[in-house]
């Protein structure tokens, strides 16, 4: 599994990273089927299990200090980013934690837009580039201004 090389290659690096549960599971039973974790798929019941995976990887972000984005192609698409990627991205700039996507932004998507004004760091698929851009990106990403009211028309 592409998350559990990166890990590895991070660490050796110096860096702390913390992968999706589900990742680390996948690593620790060695079993990558993704069917055999999202049992939600088959019995919709199950939704609340991942309603608690995206808490508690929600929470890691926001005890992390950056988000990285590993954006294979999935399904045909070329750098995919999916709706849970995104909700971790958005979290993670509201956080004002630094945003790294491995390869480049996918094209033509419905949410290129809001995924652009996220402002990610694009690694271009240059993971050993991530030191030499880290302590610039935390603080630009510490740094984008709070929201200001949109002016009214007062009329």
């Amino acid at each position: 599994m592409k998350a559990v090389g990166v890990q590895a290659e991070l660490v050796q690096t110096g860096f702390r990273v913390v992968i999706p549960a589900v990742a680390e599971q996948m690593k620790v039973t060695g079993d990558y089927d993704v069917s055999h974790y999202k049992t939600w798929l088959a019995d919709p019941n199950d939704y609340a299990k991942k309603a608690q995976l995206i808490h508690g990887h929600f929470d890691e972000i926001a005890a992390g200090d950056a988000v990285i984005v590993l954006n294979e192609k999935k399904n045909g698409t070329a750098n995919y980013i999916g709706g849970n990627v995104l909700m971790e991205i958005a979290i993670a700039f509201h956080l004002r934690k630094p945003i790294f996507v491995i390869n480049d932004l996918p094209e033509g998507t419905p949410y290129d837009e809001e995924l652009r004004g996220l402002l990610p760091v694009v690694l271009h698929g240059k993971l050993k580039e991530l030191p030499n851009l880290y302590q610039a990106a935390t603080q630009a990403a510490a740094q984008v201004p709070a929201i200001s009211p949109l002016p009214t028309n007062n009329r």
